[in-house]
This record gives C-alpha cells, sequence and structure tokens, in this order.
C-alpha cells in the first residue's frame, strides 16, 4: 500500500455495506427480467400513453393481464431508484474522499434516473406492444445500453466497496485499460443486437425455422428483420474477443475463478443462443437468455477490474 493511501482518514464502511450494494445488484437484474416479459408479452400498453400514473389513476378496477404486468415493472422500477439512492448516501458516509466507489455510485444514480426517463418515454409515445416504428427500435437500444452501463456502474460500486480503503483515485494503478474497455464496448454492441433480435421475434414471429429464414431471405423483409443477422455475428466476434481477454487474465491465480466462470457464461450464452432460434424464441428461454447475458456482463465487468485496478 502506498505512503499516500496510508495517510488516508479511516472508512466508516461496514460489513453491510457491501452487502446492501449487491442485493441491490441482485435486485436490478430481477427487475431488468420482468421488463422482458413486459416486452415479451407484448404488455407495454397495459397502462395506456400514462406514465407515472397507470391508465390515468391509482387504484386500479379490474385490470387486464397486460395492466398487472406493466404495473408491477414500474413499482419494481421505483424500488430500484429509491434503493440506488440509498446505496449513493451509504456509499459517500461510508467511504473517504476519491474513493472509487462513489464515482461508481454516482454514475449508476445519473443512470438509474436515465432509465426512468427512457421507460418514460417509450410510455408516453407509445413505442410499446405491436408498434413497429424505427423509433421504438432506437429507444429500445438506446434504453438497453443505459441499462447494461446501470449493471455495471452497480456492480462496480458493489466490488469497490467491497475493497475497502485501499481502491482510492490516489492510491491504484489502471492497467490494460484500452484492452478491457473493447471487450466491454464488444459485449455492450451484442446487448443492444439482441434486443433489437428479440423485438423482431416477438413482431414477427415465425412458426418454423425454415419460415424464419424465409423472413431473412425475403426481398420484402421489414427492416428490423433484416437487422436479425447482426445479433449472431456480432456474437462471434464479442466472443473471440472476450475469450482472447479471459485468456490473459486466467494466467494469474487470482483472476483465474472469474475467468473461469466468463467463458463458462459465454459457453452457456452460445447455447441459449443456438435453442432460442432451435424453439422459435419462447418466453421462457428470452428470459432465460437475459439472465444468462445479464450475468455475463457482469462477470465481464467485474473482470476487467480486477485486471485494470489494481490497488498499489
Amino acid at each position: 500500500m502506498s505512503s499516500v493511501s496510508a495517510t488516508l482518514k479511516p472508512s466508516r464502511t461496514s460489513s453491510l455495506l457491501p452487502r446492501f450494494a449487491w442485493a441491490v445488484l441482485i435486485y436490478n437484474v430481477a427487475a431488468i427480467l420482468w421488463g422482458a416479459v413486459v416486452r415479451a408479452t407484448s404488455s407495454g400498453d397495459g397502462c395506456g400513453e400514462h406514465w407515472p400514473l397507470c391508465n390515468g389513476v391509482v387504484v386500479q378496477t379490474h385490470p387486464q393481464l397486460a395492466t398487472l404486468i406493466e404495473l408491477g415493472h414500474r413499482m419494481s422500477a421505483g424500488i430500484t431508484v429509491i434503493a440506488v439512492l440509498v446505496l449513493l448516501v451509504w456509499v459517500f458516509r461510508s467511504t473517504v474522499k476519491g474513493h472509487l466507489a462513489r464515482i461508481a455510485v454516482v454514475a449508476a444514480t445519473v443512470l438509474i434516473f436515465n432509465e426512468a426517463l427512457l421507460g418514460a418515454l417509450l410510455v408516453l409515445l407509445g413505442l410499446t406492444a405491436e408498434n413497429r416504428s424505427p423509433a421504438r427500435a432506437v429507444y429500445l437500444s438506446l434504453h438497453l445500453a443505459n441499462t447494461l452501463l446501470l449493471l455495471a456502474a452497480l456492480a462496480l460500486s458493489a466490488h469497490f466497496v467491497s475493497k475497502g480503503d485501499g481502491f482510492n483515485r490516489r492510491s491504484v494503478r489502471f492497467r490494460q485499460l484500452p484492452l478491457a474497455v473493447t471487450g466491454l464496448i464488444a459485449t455492450l454492441m451484442v446487448g443492444v443486437s439482441g434486443t433489437l433480435a428479440a423485438l423482431s421475434d416477438t413482431l414477427f414471429p415465425a412458426t418454423s425455422i425454415r419460415a424464419a429464414l424465409a423472413q431473412d431471405l425475403s426481398s420484402g423483409a421489414n427492416w428490423l428483420i433484416r437487422l436479425r443477422i447482426v445479433h449472431p455475428l456480432s456474437a462471434v466476434i464479442a466472443g473471440v474477443f472476450i475469450g482472447w481477454l479471459v485468456l490473459r487474465s486466467i494466467s494469474r491465480p487470482a483472476d483465474r475463478a472469474l475467468g473461469v466462470g466468463v467463458l463458462s457464461l459465454l459457453t452457456l450464452q452460445i447455447a441459449l443462443g443456438v435453442a432460442d432460434v432451435a424453439l422459435l424464441a419462447p418466453l421462457w428461454l428470452q428470459i432465460t437468455h437475459l439472465l444468462g447475458a445479464d450475468l455475463l456482463w457482469i462477470a465481464l465487468v467485474l473482470l476487467a477490474a480486477r485486471v485494470s485496478v489494481v490497488a498499489v
């Protein structure tokens, strides 16, 4: 530990704070999966074009299933905002000035409000349910990119706060940062293209693999169908890159377990992607595929942090 970090004021971080930070991250993953249920069941218009109220009222009388699904998602999102704000205050009260957890949790706070704004715009602009406009694809892409960045910020908050006082801007060294950032950006692009592919499966369902291929090759196919090929292609490119990054990281015994975990999750995602195509994207498999993608993203962010940010 450097002399600079040794003279820092001791933090008041308790064992409860890291646990709470990891719990907030886990809860956010669950909220994201529920959001996918809203999309896959075309329940995004369950509350009409009203936000934050549902169908213009607070208490629902004889709600339809779509309304319950959408309302449940909004309630879970509200709890997420509160949890992130609590985490923000707790981190700032429990860590020293310049602690990397503070930077990460501030980013998470900005991103959670941006998440709420994008979700509100999807509803208020009517970009839900069976809407097939290019604007919906654009907003969904921005929504997913923001969601993944939010998960990354929360994962880094939990990671850095778990490390104690040693992870201060003046007491860490950054290495292999361009490599790590490149891998994360590649994975982010896979997630965005995956959302567009899932939206295409929802709006233009196929009855068989042959029918799906016919859709892809048709000269009159909707532009969203034509974009489906981007997801598997970007997944292959990102997978090769991430595999190379992981192989570099597992040479260190301290990072080996996490590196193996990333490779295992990557293999699982490829298998789930193949099953998604073969089974014509049923709801349960879409949710499982998204869960695997979120876990892979979080593991990759944590691995990048362990490789690139080292206490000195």
